[in-house]
């Protein structure tokens, strides 16, 4: 069931950083709640190169003084992509999405076949099995009148891998690595669902 703290922005300020803010240590606390280990990919938080160009593709603008609404049509729109709404704080208007899929990808079988035959049985390779997809979201007001919000939306996933061995040495099986998705698609299929839900026409700036 998600948890949702009810509403209390009549009157608050929209230019606090309290978006950013609350933003940072609500991913934080939603990916350790996740069973997610506690190290954070570095390229999570640290500028590079691509840091404008996925913002961009991570953010949306909409014209309207209704920041609930925008949050609740970004949770439908979530569920109706195959994620269940873990985590609602609509008053900081943040909200955390997952769904579970397998994580088995032909390519990988081939490889572990391959280097089975080249290691003549002495290497099996591990392979990706499973995968937890999540998305975290922040709706928050840019302007001092409230009349503009600014959605954005970060999609990343979790990999675990199976076993394998190598040589006489047992590879148990574990979590892989955790990883964004910058598939562009995915943020445009979002943001287009998102725009119909509330009858409003998503601009970037």
């Amino acid at each position: 069931m998600p948890t949702t703290i009810p509403s209390s922005s009549k009157g608050r300020s929209p230019l606090t950083g309290r978006g950013l803010l609350a933003g940072v240590c609500l991913i934080l606390s939603g990916l350790a709640a996740g069973c997610v280990t506690p190290t954070q990919p570095a390229e999570f938080f640290q500028l590079t190169a691509e840091s404008p160009r996925n913002k961009a593709m991570q953010t949306r603008f909409f014209e309207t003084k209704d920041e609930a609404e925008l949050l609740s049509a970004s949770a439908a729109v979530l569920q109706d992509l195959g994620f269940q709404v873990e985590e609602s704080v609509q008053d900081v208007g943040f909200l955390r999405a997952t769904k579970e899929r397998s994580a088995r990808e032909y390519g990988q079988d081939i490889g572990r076949f391959f280097a089975f035959l080249l290691s003549l049985g002495k290497f099996i390779m591990p392979v990706d099995l499973h995968q937890k997809i999540a998305a975290t979201l922040v709706a928050r007001p840019i302007n001092p009148e409230g009349t503009r919000q600014e959605v954005r939306i970060m999609f990343y996933r979790v990999v675990w891998k199976g076993d394998g061995q190598a040589d006489r040495q047992y590879i148990p099986p574990g979590q892989q690595k955790m990883e964004m998705l910058r598939d562009p698609v995915m943020y445009q299929q979002f943001f287009a669902k998102l725009s119909k839900a509330v009858f409003l026409e998503a601009f970037t700036l």
